[in-house]
């Protein structure tokens, strides 16, 4: 049995190489093609003089060379894929044979163990898509907290919801960049990297105009910041996004995949509806805290039981603690 395996990967590997070959061989063909027409298309131009020539027969022919033009780009973007993925693959186990214990695995040993094992929350799925919001939104506030404590020397809340350290907004980037990025996982870094500063780029620009259209405030304001977009993006952080992209698909992603390969299918999707469940509730209330610390800005009295209830859970001290970066427009 073990010749027999040995066998076919030696089978399977001569079959990709002499497809490569092949690949190699017919590009080497089609420019020796080239070469020997292009004579005979020069010396076609001379007959374009003529006065009688049909100018119909000469879009014809234009319209080959377009099409075969077309097809030549078709084909070196396919070929530049294949190629750019073969060398990624190759770094990725490359560096994981370097640091077989610290180091993260490579993305295409976690597809083949998600597909082996049939397990609950493989690929993209509902259940790793969930997972990793709540993930991204616990991660980027610690993130968030360790810069501050650099900059600044001190610890402030950076949270977005009113239970537990968590910011959705981070929670989001994280599924969005999953979703935009993992098609390319098995790419050149370069791609992430574009991929990571536009999706970053887009979700903090949306989140923060949702925002301030719903509570009238700000989370971050880049306005003194060089190349900024009505100071909700600039370009610093935007290359930020970009970093982190990388980061993120080539190396927390495969951690954060390999630990949760280890969650049981049963116990792990109970789990993972447990925390929607609390997402959710933690997610409305913070809604509901921050509706009512924008009225008692304006001096609105609490109209029912409920409204009471949430100005006692959430005075305004503890909501300027949770969100100590918010600031609100003049208009309020």
């Amino acid at each position: 049995m073990k010749g027999q395996v040995h066998n076919k990967e030696f089978i399977e590997e001569n079959n990709i190489s002499d497809s490569l070959m092949k690949i190699e061989e017919q590009s080497e063909k089609l420019i020796r093609i080239i070469e020997k027409n292009k004579n005979n298309i020069e010396n076609y131009y001379l007959d374009m003089l003529d006065e009688n020539i049909d100018i119909e027969d000469i879009e014809q022919k234009s319209a080959s060379l377009k099409r075969a033009m077309s097809n030549i780009t078709k084909s070196l973007a396919n070929t530049y894929t294949l190629s750019d993925e073969l060398n990624s693959r190759a770094n990725d186990i490359r560096r994981q044979n370097k640091r077989r214990i610290l180091g993260a695995p490579s993305n295409a040993v976690i597809d083949l163990k998600e597909k082996i094992t049939g397990h609950f929350a493989q690929g993209i799925n509902i259940y790793k898509l969930l997972i990793v919001c709540f993930v991204g939104s616990f991660l980027g506030v610690v993130v968030e907290l360790i810069w501050c404590l650099y900059k600044h020397g001190y610890i402030e809340s950076r949270a977005g919801l009113v239970y537990g350290p968590f910011n959705l907004l981070y929670g989001v980037g994280a599924v969005v960049m999953t979703v935009c990025l993992y098609k390319f996982r098995n790419r050149g870094s370069w791609i992430s990297f574009a991929g990571g500063m536009l999706v970053g780029a887009v979700v903090e620009y949306a989140c923060s105009w949702l925002q301030e259209m719903v509570f009238g405030s700000r989370s971050w304001d880049y306005t003194g910041m060089p190349f900024n977009i009505n100071g909700r993006i600039c370009l610093l952080y935007s290359v930020f996004w970009g970093i982190l992209g990388v980061l993120w698909i080539k190396n927390i992603y495969p951690r954060m995949s390999k630990l949760i390969l280890k969650i049981p299918d049963k116990k792990g999707k109970i789990i993972t509806w447990v925390l929607t469940v609390f997402f959710i509730i933690n997610s409305a209330m913070s809604c509901i805290a921050l509706d009512r610390y924008a009225d008692r800005r304006k001096d609105i009295a609490p109209s029912n039981d409920f409204e009471r209830f949430i100005d006692e859970r959430f005075p305004n001290e503890r909501i300027e603690k949770i969100y100590a970066n918010m600031e609100f427009s003049d208009e309020d």
